[in-house]
């Protein structure tokens, strides 16, 4: 019998996308082949709350993260956060994720983070209700994996307790886990392309064609 793609979990994959690059698309590809996800759903932030404010509108950073995600069928964008009125808390969005009549309690979900942004888990408002609302989805350098030792203390215990070794086990729950993914390095930055921009140099391989001209046309990140 076929498989049926919603037994796989999906991918959730939020930020600023201020803007979006090469770097956040590959850690989404490689999260869906390694992790086996069924997919990932792309939610750009409205109000984050942990960083300066973006320096273009939610609106523009949502067409942005459209533009550059269109050709993947396993790509999905999600403009909740963007259309909401208050702050953007990522366990808010899975809590209205969880409402969904498609997700319910049961499909398993994984939320994606980089290593760092793993490392400052205890700073996000309720942390530890992400792991009741999904899984947890690291991405780190080959060859130097997320290091408990060296995260804060309440993380730490949580990652040992919590590890998962296997994608398949991902499968096995709604929630709970912790994985973790080497991803191929890619030094880009959205600070680094904003600087770019801002002193008039060309971005070109460095995020997609449909992103720079979206940013041109609008006259984005214009020189300070």
């Amino acid at each position: 019998m076929p498989e049926n793609p919603r037994e796989r979990p999906l991918g959730i994959f939020g930020g600023t996308f201020d803007p979006v690059h090469f770097g956040h698309l590959r850690l989404a590809e490689e999260a869906t082949d390694q992790l086996q996800l069924a997919g990932v759903r792309w939610i750009p932030a409205g109000r984050p709350l942990l960083r300066e404010a973006p320096e273009v509108t939610a609106r523009q950073r949502l067409t942005m993260v459209r533009l550059a995600t269109a050709g993947n069928p396993s790509f999905d964008v999600d403009a909740g956060e963007v259309e909401a009125d208050g702050p953007s808390y990522t366990v808010l969005t899975l809590e209205r994720l969880r409402q969904a009549s498609q997700f319910g309690r049961q499909r398993p979900l994984l939320l994606l983070l980089g290593a760092d942004a793993f490392a400052a888990l205890p700073s996000w408002y309720r942390w530890r209700s992400l792991l009741e609302l999904a899984h947890i989805g690291v991405a780190h350098r080959p060859g130097f994996p997320i290091d408990a030792a060296s995260l804060p203390a309440a993380l730490a215990a949580c990652y040992r307790e919590r590890f998962c070794a296997q994608p398949a086990d991902l499968r096995q729950a709604a929630a709970g886990c912790i994985a973790t993914f080497a991803m191929t390095p890619l030094a880009i930055s959205a600070t680094q392309i904003r600087q770019l921009l801002a002193r008039g140099s060309s971005p070109r391989y460095l995020l997609p064609d449909e992103v720079i001209a979206y940013i041109r046309h609008q006259n984005l990140y214009p020189e300070y």
